[in-house]
């Protein structure tokens, strides 16, 4: 989905190219338990897209988080991703405060949108 070339910057990292993204994403994946993600698209044009997101994970001792953010997306003249600019802010939250419940894997058609949440 990325460029050879492709450059990141996911918080305070700045990653460029395809191996580097394949590493930082096992290493957030094997950290960031329980997955659950919302994104929404903010604007879009030509070759450009931006989201907002927020998505639920909890660590290898069980604490949650709740993670807010905005991507800035850039593609190539084939579709694949050569430039993403992440903002993220990370917010402990209990397991009470949890919104998003579905069974890992897809978020399901009918379960709210970030907007619906008042996220």
């Amino acid at each position: 989905a990325y460029t050879k070339d492709s450059r990141w910057r996911n918080r305070a990292e700045f990653l460029q190219g395809r191996d580097a993204i394949q590493a930082f994403l096992t290493r957030k994946w094997s950290r960031e338990l329980d997955y659950r993600l919302i994104k929404e698209v903010w604007a879009f044009h030509g070759n450009r897209i931006a989201v907002r997101f927020a998505y639920e994970w909890r660590d290898d001792s069980g604490s949650w988080f709740r993670s807010y953010g905005n991507e800035n997306w850039e593609f190539d003249e084939h579709g694949l991703m050569r430039l993403r600019i992440a903002s993220i802010n990370d917010l402990p939250i209990g397991e009470a405060d949890r919104k998003y419940h579905w069974p890992l894997g897809r978020r399901p058609d009918d379960h709210p949108t970030l907007s619906e949440l008042g996220l």
